[in-house]
C-alpha cells in the first residue's frame, strides 16, 4: 500500500483491504475522487418510474441537462442505460466517466414478483468504453432462481474484461413485504450481504428506516432482527441513522457501501443522512433524483456541499 503524509489521502483506501483484479483498480480510480471517496448521478430512473419525472423543476427528461450538471458539479461517473449512454454520453468525448447499467424494469407489471432483466450486455460496456458495469440485483424476490444466475453470469463477464460491478442491492418482491418489508435493517443488510457473496466491487443500498409495530408482531421475522431493531430504536435519530448505515457496511464485509439518496426528500435531510451513512463508514453516494429534480443552481450549490462532506469526512479504518 502507498505511504500518504498526514495531508494526503489514498485514492483506493476502501479497494485495499480485499483483492481486486488490475482491470478492476484501473478503472475503478476513473471514478473515486482524489479523498478516496465518490459520488455517482444516476439516471436510470426514467426505465423503473416510467416517465413521472418530467414534471420536475429542472430539465429532468432532457440528457444534455443531465450531461452538463454531473459534469459541471464535479460528479465522479453518471450511471446510464445503452440507448442513453450511445446517443447521447458519447458526444460528450470522455468527459465523466460512465456506469453502464444492463438491467432493468418497468413500472407496469405486479411487483409481488419482480426480475431485473438484461436492458444491454457487458459487451456493450467494453465498447463504449465505460468505467463499471451496474447491475439491479432484487434480494429476496420469488424469481431469484432467475435473477441470480443473470447476475452470476454478468460477474463471470465483469471477471474476463476486468470490469468493475456496482451491484444495487435491492430487497424486493412479496416474500420481502411479508418478513419485514424491503427498507427495513433486516432486508437490506441482508441483501448487501448477498451482493458480496455475488461478487460485487461496489454495493449500492438504501439507508433502512425505523420498523413499526406490526413489524414485532410478524412471525415471518427472525427473533434475531426483532432484538436488533428494538435495540436500534432505543438510539436517538441520528446515531440510529449511523448504526443502521454501519450494520449494512459490516454486512458487506469490507466491499465497499455507496448510499442512495431514495425517494426526493428536502435538503436538510439529505445532508443528514448522507452524514451519517459517512460516519457509518460508507464509500459513497449515488444521489439521482435528489439532484437532476431540483432546479440547475441548487443541485448545484446541493452537490458542492455534499462533495464537500464527502471529502472533509475522515476515512474509516479498514
Amino acid at each position: 500500500m502507498p505511504k500518504t503524509t498526514s495531508t494526503e489521502r489514498d485514492p483506493l483506501h476502501f479497494f485495499r483491504k480485499l483483492h481486486y483484479s488490475p482491470g478492476e483498480l484501473a478503472r475503478i480510480r476513473q471514478i473515486v475522487r482524489p479523498s478516496g471517496r465518490a459520488i455517482y448521478l444516476p439516471y436510470d430512473q426514467f426505465i423503473e418510474h416510467d416517465c413521472r419525472h418530467l414534471d420536475a423543476e429542472s430539465d429532468a427528461g432532457n440528457v444534455d441537462y443531465i450531461m452538463k450538471l454531473a459534469i459541471d458539479a464535479g460528479f465522479n461517473a453518471v450511471a446510464f442505460h445503452y440507448g442513453i449512454s450511445k446517443r447521447f454520453w458519447t458526444k460528450y468525448d470522455g468527459q465523466i466517466p460512465l456506469i453502464l447499467k444492463i438491467n432493468g424494469k418497468t413500472s407496469f407489471p405486479s411487483q409481488a414478483n419482480p426480475i431485473s432483466s438484461y436492458t444491454s450486455w457487458v459487451e456493450d460496456a467494453v465498447r463504449l468504453s465505460a468505467a463499471a458495469i451496474g447491475y439491479t440485483m432484487y434480494y429476496g424476490t420469488p424469481r431469484q432462481d432467475e435473477d441470480l444466475p443473470q447476475l452470476a453470469a454478468v460477474r463471470k463477464k465483469c471477471d474476463e474484461y476486468g470490469l468493475p460491478l456496482i451491484v444495487w442491492a435491492y430487497p424486493r418482491g412479496e416474500a420481502v413485504d411479508k418478513k419485514g418489508g424491503k427498507d427495513s435493517s433486516y432486508a437490506l443488510e441482508s441483501a448487501a450481504r448477498m451482493a458480496t457473496e455475488m461478487g460485487a466491487s461496489i454495493i449500492k443500498s438504501n439507508l433502512p428506516k425505523p420498523a413499526k409495530q406490526d413489524y414485532f408482531d410478524n412471525p415471518g421475522v427472525p427473533d434475531y432482527y426483532k432484538k436488533v431493531e428494538r435495540e436500534l430504536l432505543t438510539l436517538p435519530p441520528k446515531e440510529q441513522k449511523i448504526e443502521r448505515a454501519r450494520r449494512i457496511v459490516k454486512a458487506a464485509s469490507g466491499v465497499p457501501v455507496l448510499f442512495s439518496g431514495g425517494e426526493e426528500i428536502d435538503e436538510a435531510l439529505l445532508k443528514e443522512n448522507a452524514t451519517a451513512c459517512l460516519e457509518g463508514g460508507c464509500f459513497g453516494f449515488i444521489f439521482g433524483r435528489n439532484i437532476w429534480k431540483r432546479p440547475y443552481k441548487t443541485a448545484m450549490m446541493l452537490t458542492e456541499k455534499l462533495a464537500a462532506i464527502l471529502d472533509k469526512t475522515p476515512l474509516p479504518k479498514l
